[in-house]
């Protein structure tokens, strides 16, 4: 994962709270399976608000780039809800949790929950 990418999901989760943030990851699949994340999208229509964040996947344009979705909770607690789960974008769910301070408040999960681990370059 670049840099940017956790600077950008800590900084628009920070700015948003006590609301929820929602973003798309963009990037790409490595030749060994495993996943670079490079960017993050802001969704169009995105409506943020206290304990929920939401947006129009039909307003998406089809892109093969969108590997994931980052979304905030305010709440500290990192563990994805079944609703995060059921409504996340791509192999990756990434879930910033207050208060935002770094890379100990950024956490990975696939659709089925597992944590992942991953590295920052």
């Amino acid at each position: 994962m670049k840099r940017e990418v956790v600077e950008a999901v800590l900084e628009a989760s920070r700015n948003l709270h006590p609301r929820e943030t929602l973003l798309l990851l963009r990037g790409r699949r490595g030749s060994d399976g495993s996943i670079v994340v490079e960017e993050v999208l802001v969704p169009p229509l995105a409506t943020f608000g206290l304990g929920f964040a939401s947006f129009n996947p039909f307003a998406l344009p089809l892109d093969p780039s969108i590997v994931g979705s980052a979304h905030s909770h305010p709440s500290g607690d990192p563990s994805p809800s079944v609703q995060d789960l059921n409504l996340g974008r791509g192999p990756l769910l990434m879930i910033a949790a207050s208060p935002y301070r770094g890379l100990m408040d950024i956490h990975i999960y696939t659709p089925s929950g597992e944590e992942l681990d991953f590295e920052v370059e």
